[in-house]
């Protein structure tokens, strides 16, 4: 049982809230809030903040200025460079703007200073409403051994361990042996993984406190570390909380996000699987309890750690909205940001705990810009390409990015939340799979195909999921990419001679006789070679036309000697995709993207990319067909033609200076300059577009 009574009488003056609830609060209503933070968590606030009919502001560093955020906004202020500690970290910057756009109220979103009791206490002051928990409570559970105490009090389970200041190593030591190994040191401060660390043996004990202790300092500024049990096989379930000012408190069931890579989440699911309804509310119950021991307000989530015996034990609580907070809207079919808004007007919660119910089932899977074959090295760089399954009801992209835009070095590098509904957990499932699919990106590293190997994995198609699922199952999911396929491989060469048909088309008389044939004339048997690098392989495809009107058809002959003929061949939808009848199979709208100089294919859920030739390339971005690409980053010195000019292949275009030296810049075919995006000392990066000849 829960001994609250007894808890409010030992610590009356901190659980003020418990004791002296304010039921006469009048609702304050809120037009404009500001938005102290980026990405896709403002804009995942904004959304439901205008369909409320709430003004929004973002503020936004120098690298964001041409972020999605800011374009959402009603009114955006820079506040900064791209350095976090000197824009979204600035607490007095982001409250300047506040008073300065007329804001109410500020959202924090997660992380940067959503968990800063200082900044909420700032807010108070300066008499801006901070839309989450009191200072106290962010105070009390920012500590992990400190809330530790307090969940203890509060008769909370929590996992044996040792939360004391005496950090010398002799009694790390002591304790540890008392708690039994394994054990596990973490970062009194800590958060998202960081200061964690599994010591198996007491040998190994002081190298973990000193690992553990070094990456505490540098994340938080505090050395401190406490030493708890380490469950064997367990698993990760949180509860969702939510309070008012009134006295009222629930929770929105649960979340299991178990499966992780470097302690940090990469896949969430609600409900959690194999749970009974009486753990459910043991569980429940708990939560509800820890958030008014330290007398919460709003959006929190408490974390257990559930063993394999069913028995759980409190970990922490985030005071804040939690990057995967959409699979409980999906399942509860409630906004919860649009109730952190209801409480911040110091309105009651919208529902009672009797009112919520479980509906369905709903996963979350975080898309991050990463290498999984690198142990999940995060990735910058440009979205080249980026086109994502179609949003419904119950399907979302929770996302802060757009084509083109860069995943930058100075922030998290996760470029959306791919969020799923469904009747039951296996639907749900399969409606991820085919999600994940139809989610195609180009121009850096994802972590998207092991995503798919992970939901088509046995163990968690079954349920059978825990903490350590991924280093468990390292091997099968860590598998090397299946071989091209050959009907794959003919769709791309056939994919690629198309957009130079469509070219040549767009460029000549359209009544001209070889229109239709443009990629061919050059070859009086209607026969052309393509030759692709894969890797560290060279591929080479022989195509010949065999007629068509309208649609065409092609006789693919590969460098394995198989015939494959693709028939009623066609590029849709601004010539990204290819359908076509291969050896009597179709397939429709198949994702061919030409990035640079690859061609990328998206075909039976896998991605394959192909260096293209030179003397085929056709139009697709940087280093389409006529294209003239800086060799090295450089300074344009002069510019010889003007947009329109007609020139020869070979005639001198710019001359471009680079590491001392002087280059010049060739047309590398007849025809007109149809653009050029720099001018005379204007400094380029490598690999950009100097010119587009047509």
């Amino acid at each position: 049982m829960f001994n609250l009574g007894k808890l409010i009488k030992k610590d009356a003056s901190f659980y003020r809230y418990i004791t002296n609830v304010n039921k006469d609060l009048k609702v304050k209503p809120i037009t404009k809030i500001l938005i102290a933070n980026r990405g896709e968590i403002a804009c995942r606030v904004m959304r439901t903040a205008k369909s409320k009919g709430v003004k929004t502001v973002a503020v936004y560093s120098e690298a964001d200025k041409n972020s999605l955020h800011v374009s959402m906004a009603d009114e955006s202020y820079l506040i900064g460079p791209a350095a976090a500690k000197e824009s979204y970290l600035c607490g007095n910057k982001i409250l300047e703007v506040a008073k300065r756009s007329g804001a109410q109220a500020i959202h924090p979103g997660y992380g940067f200073l959503s968990e800063n009791s200082d900044f909420a206490d700032l807010c108070e002051k300066e008499g801006i409403i901070f839309i989450g928990p009191p200072s106290d409570a962010i105070k009390a559970m920012g500590s992990k051994s400190a809330s530790k105490d307090i969940m203890i009090k509060a008769g909370v389970p929590t996992i044996p361990g040792y939360h004391g200041e005496d950090q010398s190593m002799s009694v790390l030591k002591r304790e540890a042996a008392k708690i039994g190994y394994p054990v596990l040191i973490k970062a009194v401060m800590g958060g998202g993984g960081k200061g964690m660390r599994i010591v198996e043996r007491e040998e190994d004990l002081e190298d973990g406190v000193e690992s553990s202790k070094r990456e505490a300092i540098a994340s938080f500024g505090d050395s401190r570390v406490l030493v708890e049990k380490y469950l064997v096989h367990p698993r990760h379930v949180e509860i969702q909380v939510f309070a008012d000012r009134h006295g009222n408190c629930v929770h929105l069931f649960e979340r299991d996000c178990s499966v992780q890579r470097r302690h940090q989440k990469i896949i969430e699911e609600a409900p959690a699987p194999h749970l009974s309804e009486e753990l459910r509310k043991k569980m429940g119950d708990a939560a509800v309890a820890a958030a008014k021991a330290v007398g919460y307000v709003g959006a929190g989530t408490v974390e257990f750690i559930l063993s394999a015996d069913n028995t759980f034990f409190f970990m922490e609580m985030n005071t804040r909205l939690q990057v995967e907070h959409p699979i409980t809207e999906m399942i509860t079919k409630q906004d919860l940001v649009e109730w952190q808004l209801k409480v911040a007007e110091s309105q009651t919660l919208p529902l009672e705990q009797e009112q919520l119910k479980i509906h369905g089932h709903s996963f979350e899977a975080r898309i991050y810009a990463e290498n999984p074959d690198s142990d999940f090295l995060p990735g910058t760089g440009k979205l080249a390409h980026l086109s994502t399954p179609t949003p419904s009801d119950t399907l979302r992209v929770e996302t802060g990015v757009r084509q083109g835009d860069e995943v930058s070095v100075y922030y998290d590098p996760m470029i959306a939340k791919l969020v799923v509904w469904d009747q039951d957990r296996e639907k749900a499932l399969r409606y991820l799979r085919n999600a994940l699919d139809e989610y195609h990106i180009i121009g850096l590293n994802t972590n998207i195909s092991f995503l798919k190997r992970l939901s088509t994995h046995p163990s968690f198609m079954a349920g059978e999921v825990e903490t350590g699922f991924i280093p468990i199952h390292k091997e099968s999911l860590m598998a090397p990419q299946a071989p091209m396929s050959d009907d794959s491989l003919a769709l791309a060469a056939t994919s690629l001679l198309l957009k130079e048909i469509n070219q040549q088309q767009n460029k000549e008389d359209p009544n001209s006789p070889w229109s239709s044939l443009g990629g061919f004339r050059i070859n009086h048997n209607l026969k052309k070679q393509v030759k692709f690098n894969q890797k560290d392989n060279k591929v080479v495809v022989d195509v010949e036309f065999l007629g068509g009107s309208g649609k065409q058809n092609f006789r693919v002959t590969l460098n394995n000697g198989k015939v494959v003929e693709v028939l009623d061949a066609k590029l849709n939808q601004n010539n990204e995709t290819i359908s076509a009848h291969v050896n009597g199979r179709f397939y429709n709208n198949i994702k061919s993207v030409i990035v640079k100089d690859t061609l990328t294919i998206f075909n039976e859920g896998q991605q394959y990319q192909l260096d293209i030739p030179q003397d085929i390339k056709p139009k697709g971005g940087d280093g389409v067909l006529g294209s003239l690409v800086s060799p090295m980053p450089g300074k344009i010195t002069k510019v010889m033609v003007n947009v329109g000019d007609s020139v020869k292949k070979g005639q001198p275009i710019l001359l471009m200076e680079a590491m001392k030296m002087e280059h010049t810049i060739r047309s590398p075919i007849d025809g007109k300059v149809e653009s050029l995006p720099y001018n005379v000392n204007e400094i380029v990066e490598d690999k950009k577009t100097l010119a587009v000849i047509v």
